[in-house]
């Protein structure tokens, strides 16, 4: 296993390759060097890369623009479920048997973000030992950077990192489970769902958010008792869910779109609604009914399995068509995301030029202003200068 702390010791041989190795005098000559050297399957400069994309380094916006058009092909998996259920020991037994068919492996371990330092409170532990070593399972653990969804946009640039280089399979695990989050859903192509057996309150929550997100889910630590009960439940819960008129999913029963200008519609059952003949599923192609496998993650028991659904998984979005939806509205999304943090970037700059806001609280306090003034007053000058550039490209 590669480590993706820069510096660290499994990070040590520069010329370690990846599967996307070649030459780099085919590179393009404008490329940033360590952008040339990630795509030629250096695995230090990919965890060089990962660090300034993280840390958001100066410069980090154009590696990962050049990263984009290297992207695409890599299978991007998500795995989440509350704190206990085994994510970490799955994640690890996945790594290992995807080695063993000769696959390349990504792994990003989103923990929670230091109150203090805003990095990865658990960032140094160890987590997976059966791939030590192994310069074909880079590691990397980042913060939540305090995102309610679990995932900051720190994490979808370092997936794209990892597509690049030529990860066959990128797996994100996440912090936990909770009705927030749900980024990982406009990040993996599959979500997988752990479920803890006996977790009936686990269960309860998944009615609040979380049932929507699974492509499938998993009962782990299906030796101890309890594992046949949580079964049950989960099933009972997607039959009951199957027989509602909408339900807000991401796959084949109804699903929640959303486009550039940040208005969102709601899918039913014909498809309807913008972006409607690209998200269809195509004709012949059943919806995608969300499997339950049961796991002993730390014996390896049930791993082969699930591969194989989240292969089906895999099959049924390129069949369907929805692989590219998936696609399209990650972009969407990924555009807005940026969008909100360069104008939350623009404006506190705006307010800094104008000596902050503590003159501006004051003049509320007293009552000489309110903030709904104090906002289009901060705004105004911005609006004005986008009004005027729309009026000359018209």
């Amino acid at each position: 296993m590669t480590s993706g702390d820069e510096g660290a010791p499994a990070d040590s041989d520069a010329s370690g390759s990846g599967s996307n190795s070649g030459p780099g005098t085919d590179r393009d000559p404008d490329l940033d060097p360590l952008i040339s050297d990630l795509l030629d399957g250096n695995h230090r400069a990919l965890a060089r890369t990962i660090t300034k994309i993280e840390n958001r380094s100066p410069g980090y916006r154009d590696l990962v623009s050049q990263l984009h058009a290297h992207t695409g092909d890599a299978d991007v998996i998500g795995i989440t479920g509350s704190p206990g259920a085994g994510k970490s020991t799955l994640v690890d037994k996945l790594a290992a048997t995807y080695r063993e068919a000769g696959l390349t492996v990504g792994v990003i371990a989103i923990d929670p973000a230091s109150p203090f330092t805003g990095g990865a409170v658990l960032g140094d532990r160890i987590r997976m030992a059966s791939n030590v070593g192994d310069m074909d399972v880079f590691f990397r653990s980042m913060s939540a950077r305090g995102t309610l969804g679990g995932l900051s946009t720190a994490t979808t640039d370092a997936v794209k990192a990892l597509d690049a280089f030529g990860k066959d399979k990128v797996i994100v695990e996440t912090v936990g489970a909770g009705q927030n989050e749900v980024d990982i859903v406009r990040t993996a192509d599959t979500v997988v769902v752990l479920v803890p057996p006996g977790s009936g309150d686990d269960v309860q929550m998944l009615k609040a958010g979380i049932l929507e997100i699974a492509d499938l889910f998993v009962v782990n630590k299906a030796d101890l008792d309890g594992a046949d009960r949580t079964v049950s439940e989960l099933r009972e819960m997607l039959q009951l869910r199957d027989g509602e008129a909408a339900v807000g999913g991401h796959h084949g029963f109804a699903e929640t779109t959303v486009d550039v200008s940040g208005e969102t519609g709601r899918e039913r059952g014909d498809r309807g609604g913008d972006g409607a003949a690209e998200d269809a599923d195509a004709e012949g192609v059943e919806p995608w009914d969300p499997p339950i496998v049961e796991t002993v993650a730390d014996r390896g028991e049930g791993i082969d399995e699930l591969i194989a659904a989240m292969d089906d998984h895999r099959a049924y979005l390129v069949e369907s068509g929805r692989l590219a939806a998936k696609a399209r509205t990650r972009y969407a999304e990924e555009i807005r995301t940026l969008l909100r943090e360069d104008v939350r970037e623009l404006l506190a700059e705006e307010i800094d030029a104008r000596g902050g806001l503590d003159e501006h609280v004051d003049a509320v306090r007293r009552r000489e202003t309110d903030p709904y003034a104090v906002a289009e007053a901060v705004l105004e000058p911005l609006a004005d200068c986008v009004a005027a550039r729309r009026e000359r490209r018209e």
